[in-house]
């Protein structure tokens, strides 16, 4: 086997999963070189509120604590062990998310981003030029070409591979993989926006909620979800149609509008945030899409994260997929070696149906959370099946933990969630499953369906 030591790769893109990815790979023994678009995040102060909160789940850890830099984003990560929901009048219902001992983790994608830049330079020894701009790639030869925006000035670089973590909107991909024949590409904006909002903390610095849940206020079409931060303010969330709709953005249009509506629909929120108006316009409206594309590697490329798979926030996953793309990939590195065309081959053809799949429940779990989580008959299914898993954890692992608390594969978790589906639609079916949903019967019956 040819040494690693001579070789080197380039990552386009300094984000969480390219950063990430060049400790991996300098843990391989490769001399690693970043470039990315933007300045440098550590050099401007990161403030709560400035992009959606990250949720970091199993498979996100397992990730992170393979190349031993798990440890350093602990330390600013907040446990939510459940979905707190809120309905019009201010009530407050509470869903566990797993056992007693699980939860998923709020994390500012600012501080994470910094982290894993050091990490980056520290223990993968990297080093990242900012604000170099990536025009295209010679995907056979392994040549970028590149602007540095700071001169204007347009050079090349050459590397033995290149990894193209760029984001949803990767140039790479844009530039060089979309022009290839028989490149599958699609792009589809969902009728809904966001738009955050920051709930700052108590006088004293404290919580105005508690802050190991993740806060949801289910509308129906819409939802508005909060998780926790450090400081003790809360990045809220607020998920509505861009337009043609009851409650939709284009109709917030004024300060007076946008009280009103939360007068409203969240009069315990505006309670909390009476001057929600006046921080309307501090942060954008954005747009969500789902991204889908294949093959996801060509020459001496591989796209990885968003760039290859870019989903909707709705699970809380697309954070964890692109590190589970470092694990998939480091574990074909260790089963082919140097064979580089294998190793991209079998990522391309075995990943891309857990990419498909995640996008599929990302979609679903949004109507779950904006449509039902607030629903008494929902509330009753999950805890049906809580009860069930419980008795027969070898039978029955909830469609959310598989996502969320393990490593079973997207694809596979989708169809298995497909056929719990089916089952408790026949148990819920039942006209007196309210009265008599906690009698052996019940159980029996779902056993039996499992068989």
């Amino acid at each position: 086997m040819t040494e690693k030591k001579d070789k080197n790769v380039i990552i386009i893109g300094a984000g969480l999963v390219g950063s990430l990815w060049a400790v991996y790979m300098a843990k391989e023994g490769y001399s690693v070189k970043i470039y990315e678009r933007r300045s440098d995040i550590r050099n401007t102060k990161i403030s709560a509120g400035k992009s959606i909160n990250l949720a970091l789940s199993n498979r996100g850890w397992k990730a992170l604590d393979a190349v031993g830099v798990g440890d350093e984003i602990r330390k600013f990560a907040i446990p939510m062990y459940g979905r707190m929901m809120h309905d019009l009048e201010g009530n407050l219902s509470y869903q566990q998310y797993g056992k007693n001992d699980q939860a998923i983790y709020s994390v500012s994608r600012g501080l994470v981003n910094a982290r894993m830049m050091d990490m980056a330079e520290q223990k993968g020894n990297a080093t990242i030029f900012f604000e170099h701009e990536c025009r295209s790639v010679d995907l056979e030869k392994g040549v970028v070409y590149l602007t540095d925006k700071r001169t204007g000035i347009n050079f090349e670089d050459q590397a033995d591979l290149i990894f193209a973590i760029d984001g949803a909107f990767s140039a790479v991909r844009y530039n060089s993989m979309q022009k290839l024949d028989r490149f599958n590409y699609s792009q589809n904006f969902i009728a809904d926006g966001y738009r955050e909002i920051l709930l700052p903390a108590n006088e004293d610095g404290s919580y105005k909620m508690d802050k190991n849940s993740l806060h949801i206020w289910p509308r129906g079409r819409f939802m508005l979800i909060a998780l926790a931060n450090n400081d003790g303010s809360f990045t809220c969330t607020l998920f509505m149609p861009h337009q043609n709709d009851k409650y939709s953005f284009d109709k917030l249009t004024s300060k007076d509008k946008v009280n009103d509506f939360f007068k409203e629909v969240f009069p315990d929120f505006y309670q909390m945030l009476p001057n929600v108006a006046d921080s309307w316009e501090h942060h954008p409206l954005s747009s969500l899409a789902i991204i889908r594309c294949y093959p996801w590697t060509a020459g001496k490329v591989a796209l990885m994260g968003d760039a290859a798979h870019a989903t909707v926030p709705f699970y809380g996953q697309g954070m964890n997929a692109g590190f589970e793309d470092c694990t998939v990939m480091s574990e074909l590195i260790q089963k082919y070696g140097l064979d580089w065309q294998a190793i991209f081959d079998e990522y391309s053809r075995e990943r891309k149906p857990d990419g498909d799949a995640l996008q599929d429940l990302s979609l679903g779990n949004y109507f779950e959370m904006r449509d039902f989580v607030g629903d008494p008959m929902f509330l009753l299914r999950k805890k049906i099946e809580a009860k069930f898993s419980e008795l027969y954890p070898e039978k029955w692992m909830p469609l959310y933990s598989q996502v969320t608390f393990s490593s079973i594969r997207y694809s596979v978790a989708l169809k298995q969630g497909e056929i719990q589906r089916s089952i408790m639609d026949k148990i819920m079916a039942k006209s007196d499953i309210k009265d008599t949903w906690d009698n052996p019967e019940i159980i029996n019956e779902i056993l039996s369906l499992c068989e």
